[in-house]
Protein backbone atom coordinates (compact mmCIF):
# COMPACT_ATOMS: atom_id res chain seq x y z
CA UNK A 1 0.00 0.00 0.00
CA UNK A 2 2.71 2.45 0.97
CA UNK A 3 3.69 2.13 -2.89
CA UNK A 4 0.70 3.06 -4.26
CA UNK A 5 0.85 6.24 -1.23
CA UNK A 6 4.04 7.56 -3.31
CA UNK A 7 2.88 7.30 -6.67
CA UNK A 8 -0.79 9.23 -5.15
CA UNK A 9 1.73 11.82 -4.08
CA UNK A 10 3.72 11.92 -6.67
CA UNK A 11 0.27 12.75 -8.86
CA UNK A 12 -0.40 15.33 -6.45
CA UNK A 13 3.01 16.86 -6.91
CA UNK A 14 2.34 16.74 -10.51
CA UNK A 15 -1.01 18.29 -9.86
CA UNK A 16 0.82 21.09 -7.88
CA UNK A 17 2.90 22.03 -10.60
CA UNK A 18 0.30 21.87 -13.43
CA UNK A 19 -1.42 24.50 -10.92
CA UNK A 20 1.30 26.69 -10.05
CA UNK A 21 1.26 27.04 -14.11
CA UNK A 22 -2.46 28.02 -13.92
CA UNK A 23 -1.50 30.89 -10.87
CA UNK A 24 1.05 32.47 -12.56
CA UNK A 25 -1.38 33.60 -15.41
CA UNK A 26 -4.21 34.22 -12.79
CA UNK A 27 -5.36 37.72 -11.86
CA UNK A 28 -8.09 38.63 -9.17
CA UNK A 29 -10.64 36.25 -7.77
CA UNK A 30 -8.78 33.01 -9.33
CA UNK A 31 -5.95 33.70 -8.29
CA UNK A 32 -7.35 33.15 -4.94
CA UNK A 33 -9.30 29.87 -6.54
CA UNK A 34 -5.97 28.68 -7.81
CA UNK A 35 -3.67 29.62 -5.02
CA UNK A 36 -6.36 27.63 -2.69
CA UNK A 37 -6.00 24.50 -4.88
CA UNK A 38 -2.12 25.11 -4.82
CA UNK A 39 -2.08 24.72 -1.26
CA UNK A 40 -4.43 21.67 -1.35
CA UNK A 41 -1.94 20.08 -3.68
CA UNK A 42 0.98 20.27 -2.22
CA UNK A 43 -0.23 19.59 1.21
CA UNK A 44 -1.83 16.55 -0.24
CA UNK A 45 1.66 15.35 -2.02
CA UNK A 46 3.26 15.64 1.54
CA UNK A 47 0.61 14.02 3.19
CA UNK A 48 0.88 10.87 0.98
CA UNK A 49 4.44 10.92 0.90
CA UNK A 50 5.02 10.68 4.99
CA UNK A 51 2.35 7.74 4.40
CA UNK A 52 4.57 5.57 2.13
CA UNK A 53 7.49 6.19 4.54
CA UNK A 54 5.55 4.20 7.42
CA UNK A 55 7.09 1.40 5.05
CA UNK A 56 9.23 2.90 2.46
CA UNK A 57 12.75 4.59 3.89
CA UNK A 58 13.08 7.80 3.15
CA UNK A 59 15.95 7.87 1.49
CA UNK A 60 13.84 5.57 -1.33
CA UNK A 61 10.50 7.57 -1.13
CA UNK A 62 11.83 10.71 -1.40
CA UNK A 63 13.91 10.34 -4.26
CA UNK A 64 10.84 8.48 -6.02
CA UNK A 65 8.86 11.14 -5.37
CA UNK A 66 10.97 13.47 -6.47
CA UNK A 67 11.90 11.55 -10.16
CA UNK A 68 7.79 11.29 -10.57
CA UNK A 69 7.30 15.00 -9.89
CA UNK A 70 10.43 16.35 -12.07
CA UNK A 71 9.16 13.53 -14.62
CA UNK A 72 5.54 14.40 -14.86
CA UNK A 73 6.43 17.67 -14.60
CA UNK A 74 8.84 17.47 -17.78
CA UNK A 75 6.31 15.35 -19.55
CA UNK A 76 3.54 18.14 -18.13
CA UNK A 77 5.40 20.46 -20.29
CA UNK A 78 5.51 18.97 -23.09
CA UNK A 79 2.07 17.62 -23.63
CA UNK A 80 -0.03 20.28 -21.65
CA UNK A 81 1.97 23.66 -22.62
CA UNK A 82 3.50 23.05 -25.71
CA UNK A 83 7.10 23.61 -24.86
CA UNK A 84 9.52 21.93 -26.98
CA UNK A 85 11.08 18.30 -26.67
CA UNK A 86 13.98 17.44 -28.34
CA UNK A 87 15.35 13.81 -28.58
CA UNK A 88 17.75 14.54 -25.72
CA UNK A 89 14.88 15.81 -23.32
CA UNK A 90 13.24 13.23 -23.99
CA UNK A 91 16.06 10.76 -23.23
CA UNK A 92 16.48 12.14 -19.93
CA UNK A 93 13.17 11.97 -18.78
CA UNK A 94 13.39 8.50 -19.56
CA UNK A 95 16.43 8.33 -17.83
CA UNK A 96 14.68 9.73 -14.87
CA UNK A 97 12.22 7.18 -15.00
CA UNK A 98 14.65 4.49 -15.34
CA UNK A 99 16.46 4.92 -12.36
CA UNK A 100 13.25 5.64 -10.28
CA UNK A 101 12.09 1.85 -11.18
CA UNK A 102 15.43 0.70 -10.43
CA UNK A 103 15.42 2.08 -7.01
CA UNK A 104 11.50 0.09 -6.43
CA UNK A 105 13.30 -2.78 -7.91
CA UNK A 106 16.38 -2.28 -5.42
Amino acid sequence: MSWLYLIIAGGFEILGVWILKKLSNSRGMYFIVWYFFLWMGFSLSLFFLYLSMNEIGMSIAYAVWTGIGTAGGALLGIFAFNEGSSPKKIFFIVLIIACVIGLKLV
